[in-house]
């Protein structure tokens, strides 16, 4: 069979090809765009304002993650999936969370402005959190194309979102040189992602419908999904809230230009799992037959190298790429990017097993997984912080993806995705770009870790 064939049909394996170059060629363009309006904004703006953004961006995404009850992986899982009452009920329900999470941040704006001591915050965020708002009425076309992996058109649109998104963020920088050019950019970008979504995806439009049996559904499948996707916001974002409070401003802003960079592969990750993998394992599941967990060990390899590989390029060129591209504000942010991805790794090898339990509908041990991870790295960033600083968290931060491993594994087995094989060959290559990376940029990390004690 010639490669062009393998990609043509509806069958689950031309799909999931179709599907996987489109992701992966969608996430390269949206990185190389995220890439040029961070080096332009950058150099149009200060440490400071990056810092300031990142504490608005934490709290946003806080909110929707503590009122996510779970919309998208319900209607990628559901047998009516496929159904409108089902739809219009689903997005029914995420208009009126997106109205009450920009009242809550309204309602926030003056006690995050009080723990954070940012006069700016009480502005900046009801502004920001339009943007919850306006993604309320994101079309569940969106969401459909994902679950049958027709991704074409999603894709190009998205990046039409994020190109107008960075034209308006630079354009009103260079014309203001302040932070409220990144807030409104946020802010047209969910305008435009909605509108041409809503205008240019097929299938017909939602309207606002209540059917009790799929609100039913809906809710109690996302009623674990809720409380994972709150333990997967302290999960994620741990570090922001914590270095964001401990450390000044300006080098919470050069942390975040550093994971900026190391958070690409991780990002890629996520994008892969969340966009394939629960169409995969609800269709061939693991605990069907030995064929189909032979069929997702070829898909899980092919993507552990893929995200090793990319995450090794970041570890080892790290300072790099950041003296190269970077005024001298920021040289410590490739030290940062180095720590950051070599701390990634654990997490990275494990990351194909998550959607296995929501692919089954398995939303409780999805949350038992969720509330582990998320009190580990709580835990270990707070150690590291008291222990040895910003250099602390770091370290902090990927202990906490090492000892989460043994929940991990609890719920791959339980799901017959377990493969001890991948796991540990995939360590002994993490094992190995570590100590090359570390060895390449110890001068530059030895600096660093005698500025952050």
């Amino acid at each position: 069979m010639s490669v062009m064939a393998k990609f043509q049909g509806s069958s689950l394996g031309a799909r999931v090809l179709r599907s996987s170059v489109l992701t992966i060629g969608g996430f390269g363009m949206s990185q190389m765009i995220r890439l040029a309006s961070n080096l332009i904004l950058t150099r149009l703006l200060f440490p400071e304002a990056f810092g300031l953004m990142a504490l608005v961006m934490v709290f946003l995404m806080g909110l929707g993650q503590f009122s996510d009850v779970g919309v998208t992986p319900a209607i990628m899982q559901s047998k009516r999936g496929d159904d409108r009452d089902f739809l219009d009920t689903a997005w029914s329900i995420q208009v009126v969370r997106g109205f009450g999470l920009w009242l809550v941040a309204c309602a926030c704006a003056w006690p995050m402005t009080w723990v954070y001591g940012q006069d700016l915050l009480l502005q900046m965020l009801p502004v920001s959190a339009l943007t919850l708002l306006i993604t309320g009425f994101r079309p569940t076309k969106m969401v459909t194309a994902n679950r049958h992996l027709n991704l074409g058109r999603v894709t190009l649109l998205d990046m039409v979102t994020q190109i107008v998104g960075v034209t308006v963020g630079i354009g009103l920088a260079l014309w203001t040189h302040s932070v409220w050019a990144l807030v409104i950019a946020g802010v047209v970008g969910a305008l435009v992602e909605v509108v041409i979504n809503w205008r240019y995806l097929p299938g017909p439009s939602n309207k606002f419908h209540w059917e009790k049996s799929a609100a039913r559904e809906l809710i109690g499948f996302g009623k674990w999904v809720f409380l994972a996707t709150v333990c997967g916001f302290f999960f994620s974002q741990a570090d922001k809230i914590l270095i964001g409070k401990f450390v000044p401003l300006d080098m919470f802003g050069i942390y975040n230009i550093g994971f900026f960079w190391a958070s690409f592969p991780m990002m890629l990750g996520g994008m892969v799992t969340q966009k394939i993998l629960i169409p995969i394992y609800r269709e061939t599941p693991p605990t069907e037959s030995r064929e189909n967990f032979l069929k997702l060990r070829k898909m899980r390899v092919a993507v552990s190298l893929l995200l090793m590989g990319f995450v090794g390029i970041f570890a080892v060129m790290g300072v790099w790429i950041v003296d190269l591209l970077y005024d001298h504000r920021y040289l410590d942010a490739g030290a940062i990017a180095v720590i950051l991805a070599i701390a990634q790794m654990p997490m990275l090898i494990v990351m194909t097993y998550d959607q296995a339990a929501l692919a089954a509908g398995d939303s409780k041990r999805f949350f038992v997984l969720a509330a582990a991870r998320a009190v580990l790295m709580i835990a270990c960033l707070l150690i590291g912080l008291e222990a040895s600083g910003l250099l602390g968290a770091l370290i902090g931060y990927g202990a906490a993806f090492v000892l989460a491993y043994p929940v991990v594994v609890w719920l791959a087995r339980r799901m017959g995705a377990w493969d001890p094989l991948h796991d540990l060959g995939f360590a002994a290559v993490g094992l190995g770009l570590a100590a090359m990376a570390l060895w390449i940029n110890w001068a530059a990390i030895l600096s660093f870790a005698g500025k952050s004690l």
